[in-house]
């Protein structure tokens, strides 16, 4: 009987933390660049049950597979494009990219689904490449976003809006000089002379990230990358299909009205099984104080 019981605390702990992980979504649905955290519940392995005791040799004993309950695996973060918003501040930038990738058998263009997925006729998951800009936090360790709020400090430098500095395509700080109402990039990130409109050498290094899902959240809106060949971290360049778009900030791509939907259902998978626990509480309290007097 309390095979039951166990199943059902393992769907409370499961809806309790996929009612967190929206919660951090719909908390978020206004922070510049956020990526929707999606969660993954996967179900314990089956276990073959039998009758205890009778004869060994009837092949009736087995009953058959049962499961023990469900829990949250992973979380993944949804790395589609957001919603691009006018700003109209010199220091405000959004990324904007639709990038492909070729199939490695057939040399063919990957066509992704919506999550930015694609499986192959072996088994192998291909993910859409993503864009990122390059900042290096304050113990000189290299960090993407796609939060591009950017500030300029009294001394030049171009920071993001947690003081991140923000780095070129050769992992230098960008510094500027000049007035920031003068600061003029181009769609490929090139800062150009505001006299001339020529490039000036300096590019915002943008990385094209080709496993996204090896990413993990360091907090500020920043990710970090543990094994960067893994997650086939490369610099832009010039015939990648993304633009820099200067006076612009892309927007959480949090979708609020089915988060709430989502949250909803959470609660109400949550209850259920705590009405489930409720009722094996009442079974156990009936067996000891009742059954044991007869």
């Amino acid at each position: 009987m309390l095979r039951g019981l166990y199943t059902a605390a393992a769907g409370m702990m499961t809806e309790q933390r996929r009612h967190d992980t929206i919660t951090q979504n719909i908390a978020n649905v206004n922070t510049t660049g956020y990526k929707q955290v999606d969660s993954v519940a996967r179900s314990f392995p089956e276990v073959l049950i039998s009758v205890v005791g009778g004869d060994p040799n009837n092949s009736e004993r087995k009953l058959g597979k049962l499961n023990t309950g469900v829990f949250l695996e992973e979380s993944i973060s949804m790395f589609l494009q957001g919603d691009v918003t006018e700003s109209n501040k010199p220091t405000d930038f959004a990324l904007v990219s639709e990038l492909g990738r070729n199939d490695p058998t057939s040399g063919q263009p990957i066509v992704f689904d919506a999550g930015g997925q694609y499986v192959d006729d072996d088994g192998n998951t291909l993910f859409r490449p993503q864009a990122f800009f390059t900042v290096q936090d304050d113990a000189g360790q290299v960090r993407y976003t796609r939060d591009g709020s950017f500030r300029v400090s009294g001394t030049g430098q171009l920071l993001t809006s947690a003081g991140y500095q923000v780095m070129d395509v050769n992992n230098q700080p960008i510094m500027l000089t000049g007035s920031v109402e003068d600061l003029r990039v181009d769609g490929q990130g090139r800062i150009l002379d505001p006299a001339t409109g020529q490039p000036t050498g300096v590019n915002i290094g943008i990385s094209i990230v080709d496993n996204a899902n090896e990413m993990v959240r360091d907090g500020h809106g920043v990710f970090r990358i543990a094994d960067p060949d893994a997650a086939g971290v490369r610099v832009s360049a010039a015939d990648d299909n993304m633009e820099v778009r200067q006076g612009y900030l892309e927007r959480s791509n949090v979708n609020s009205t089915q988060s709430m939907v989502d949250m909803n259902l959470a609660v109400r998978a949550y209850e259920a099984n705590q009405k489930v626990i409720q009722f094996y509480d009442r079974s156990l309290e009936k067996a000891v104080n009742e059954v044991g007097r007869v």
